[in-house]
């Protein structure tokens, strides 16, 4: 599925990028900025951020619990995952007018 129509980026190659980082470092705070920045790519129009936000937490907490890291460390990562949910969380069309919505 494309999530970035601006860069051409798709799912796959977020979900990717994230189990690298989250690789190099379990514990490591993905946010859309560092997964475009290992992507070589920048938000433009950002409209994405939202999804990608999502992405990056729904990557997360499937990747933690397949790992060996006791529960306390991981709900403590993902509180502060999940609160970027609110602060950046989706909505329902993405902060653009509806003249400018594809759909």
């Amino acid at each position: 599925m494309l999530v970035c129509h601006c860069n051409i980026i798709t799912e796959m190659e977020i979900e990717q990028t994230i189990i690298s980082l989250l690789d190099e470092d379990p514990w490591n705070l993905i946010v859309p900025a560092k997964v475009y920045h290992r992507l070589r790519k920048r938000g433009r129009c950002c409209g994405c951020f939202p999804n990608v936000v999502e992405t990056i937490i729904r990557v997360t907490e499937s990747y933690h619990a397949r790992s060996q890291a006791s529960g306390a460390d991981v709900v403590s990562h993902l509180d502060r995952v999940r609160e970027l949910r609110s602060q950046y969380g989706s909505r329902p069309n993405e902060g653009r007018t509806t003249s400018h919505r594809a759909a």
